[in-house]
């Protein structure tokens, strides 16, 4: 079993994707992984993993702001990933807890972001869903 329909999914690899690249691109001098772990881990992605319609179909920069407001996030200073990375991760953690049916706050923990910036380079010219099994339900 799946962890919502799969019509809420290419949204929400998408717009995971794009908003990882985003925050990477938009704030260079921000720590992109601190972001990750904390947004893996929040109330706004428990939203998605449940299915909820509103947060599901947001896009990237409204699921930004969402995100800040309803997190009272603020970034830490830091490095920001670069190049594609910021994007694949994203896709690769939506489509892994979509796959596995694993809250979102369990992948980070499971499939960590530092094991995902090594496998990276392996992984990431492949389809999202070979990966996604090359990995495996840790």
């Amino acid at each position: 079993m799946r962890a919502y329909p799969e019509e809420y999914l290419n949204d929400v690899v998408e717009n995971q994707g794009k908003l990882f690249d985003f925050v990477a691109q938009t704030f260079p001098n921000k720590d992109t992984e601190a972001f990750i772990n904390a947004y893996m881990a929040s109330k706004t992605r428990k939203s998605i993993d449940e299915a909820k319609a509103y947060v599901n179909t947001m896009s990237a920069k409204e699921l930004w702001e969402y995100f800040c407001r309803t997190e009272q996030y603020v970034l830490e200073s830091g490095k920001a990933l670069d190049g594609f990375m910021p994007d694949w991760i994203g896709e690769f953690y939506a489509y892994y807890q979509w796959y596995y049916n694993i809250p979102s706050s369990e992948v980070i923990k499971k499939v960590s972001l530092d094991f995902l910036k090594k496998a990276y380079y392996g992984l990431h010219d492949l389809e999202l869903d070979l990966a996604v099994q090359k990995v495996g339900k840790i």
